[in-house]
């Protein structure tokens, strides 16, 4: 397993658009429908990185402090299921079920998706503003598996609350370490 550190995205940058399938249910969706009216988290995230099973719980849990406040959010895997086939489909739908994923959990096949957000790692997390504009790209917090170090997730919570305050994040942006996206 080696540690990649999410690459940089500018502030301001644009979301790029997608269609891609929610394993969840089965449907394809689009960036335009699950976008949030006050904002969007996406995380790229995958089903046997330690480093994404080590802040799993966190995720469902910001999800399910923030989604109420206006904040949506996407969780895409983009890793070649050639290879990792436990990062498939059907594996995605049972992790984000036995997980009880309050966001869905959307399956890049072609990879176009990571490589238009320049995702590097799992995790790999972004926020985008009501207009889908990016305001922060970084870690969730300064925990990774065997560090001693409590998940909490306070760096992208502070990022949350100060969208949703309209005021900017004083904060330096950290990048996030994980497991390096498996390409084809």
């Amino acid at each position: 397993m080696a540690l990649v550190e999410s690459n940089i995205f500018e502030i301001g940058t644009l979301a790029p658009s997608f269609n891609l399938l929610n394993t969840i249910d089965d449907n394809f969706v689009t960036l335009e429908e699950l976008k949030g009216e006050k904002g969007t988290a996406i995380f790229f995230i995958c089903n046997h990185c330690p480093y994404v099973i080590h802040v799993n719980d966190e995720l469902v849990r910001i999800a399910n402090d923030y989604a109420p406040k206006g904040i949506n959010f996407i969780a895409i895997s983009s890793n070649d299921v050639a290879n990792y086939p436990q990062d498939g489909p059907d594996h995605m739908k049972h992790v984000a079920e036995e997980l009880h994923y309050p966001f869905p959990y959307l399956y890049d096949e072609s990879q176009e998706v990571a490589k238009a957000y320049d995702a590097a790692c799992t995790p790999d997390l972004y926020l985008f503003d009501g207009d889908l504009r990016a305001i922060y790209h970084g870690r969730l917090d300064g925990s990774r598996p065997g560090s001693g170090i409590p998940v909490n997730g306070i760096d992208f919570r502070t990022a949350l609350d100060h969208l949703l305050a309209n005021s900017p994040n004083p904060n330096p942006q950290k990048p996030s370490m994980g497991c390096s996206i498996k390409w084809k």
